[in-house]
């Protein structure tokens, strides 16, 4: 028997307005580095080994801000259930289904007219979507991003950030150290290239927990776009991110390169993007299939490894990106292994051996 999410609803409630009547590969074990983008993966990966202390910051937090938090959201928002919001109250529990999340993190609404959805908390997680976002979006693309904050959850990234934010914090008490502002702000730069990768995790575990491209690839645009679903389209909108992706000259890739450091998020086009790459890769086929790594395997999980799969995952980016800068770069390197290998040639006789077989073999 296929063990998947079916038209009588998740967790084998009866069926309601919000259950889509397809089915739903459900994935059980599954762990978050299925979804995790390498660059996401190998810091994640990392910072668990860090073992003691993330529980101590889970411990610390759920004593007094995560008491707050949901005090606060308690008072001011409407906290999901069979009664208030159910159809939204049934998706995150059929995204924690799907992902195999026993622990099902509460989910408020709250009056907001910006579009927003966040994952806070640390020990017990609470998922928050505001009502411009629940007007925004029909069902299956506010599926994929409740699944996207459920992804948060799952992998923990509150814990893990709040972490580095401590050590960043810390380290900025020797800021008055020769060179050391221009560590620190080293250091956050690549925090925030984390938090952008971490992203792009969470928009495939929210295609994973709605396992629609489209409904996955249409809510990214209306982010930047608004609800006039009947004036944009998704194609088109793709063809724009490869227009974002050529930039024009150097100038607009320095420009995008400043426009990009600051942001905690990348940009919608990019995101768009990025998604119908994995949606339409080996990976994501994979994962349906059933084949993915277990979360029973994690701790077998290395740091070397990751940290190759992510270096790998920035070498294919810079191979296959069309920005006018990268290519400059690539051409350089390229030629700069050209130059080198003709260098070597000449200095080792190489060039002048090629076609003629090697001294004293016998040939001319």
């Amino acid at each position: 028997m296929s063990d998947s999410t079916r038209a009588d609803g998740p967790l084998g409630k009866p069926a309601t307005a919000g259950t889509p009547s397809r089915r739903r590969q459900r994935f059980p074990g599954i762990s978050t580095r299925a979804w995790e983008h390498p660059a996401d993966r190998s810091a994640l990966v990392a910072l668990r080994k860090l073992s003691g202390f993330d529980d101590i910051l889970k411990k610390l937090a759920g004593l007094v801000s995560e008491r707050s938090v949901r005090l606060m959201f308690l008072a001011t928002a409407v906290k999901t259930s069979e009664r208030q919001y159910p159809e939204i109250f049934n998706m995150v529990r059929d995204a924690a289904y799907v992902l195999d999340l026993e622990q099902v993190p509460d989910l408020y609404v709250t009056q907001d007219p910006t579009v927003n959805a966040m994952c806070i908390g640390m020990d017990a997680p609470v998922i928050v979507v505001t009502t411009g976002l629940v007007d925004l979006l029909d069902e299956e693309e506010l599926r994929a991003v409740i699944g996207h904050e459920v992804g948060h959850a799952m992998s923990g990234h509150a814990v893990y950030r709040t972490m580095l934010l401590i050590l960043t914090n810390l380290a900025t008490k020797v800021g008055w150290i020769p060179l050391g502002n221009l560590a620190i702000m080293g250091l956050v730069t690549a925090l925030k290239e984390w938090f952008r990768k971490a992203e792009l995790s969470c928009d495939r575990a929210g295609l994973l927990a709605g396992q629609d491209p489209q409904a996955s690839m249409r809510g990214l645009m209306k982010l930047a776009g608004g609800h006039n679903l009947g004036e944009m389209n998704v194609d088109a909108f793709l063809e724009q991110a490869e227009e974002y992706d050529k930039a024009g000259d150097l100038r607009d890739s320095v420009l995008k390169l400043l426009q990009v450091l600051p942001q905690t998020h990348p940009f919608a086009v990019v995101r768009v993007a990025r998604l119908k790459q994995w949606s339409e890769g080996e990976e994501y086929r994979s994962i349906l299939a059933g084949a993915y790594p277990r979360r029973e395997d994690d701790s077998n999980a290395t740091v070397s490894d990751q940290w190759k799969a992510a270096a790998d995952s920035y070498g294919k980016s810079f191979k296959e990106t069309k920005d006018p800068l990268f290519t400059l770069l690539r051409d350089i390197a390229d030629g700069a292994g050209s130059v080198g290998g003709k260098l070597r040639d000449t200095f080792t006789g190489a060039g002048s051996r090629t076609g003629t077989g090697a001294p004293g073999d016998g040939k001319e």
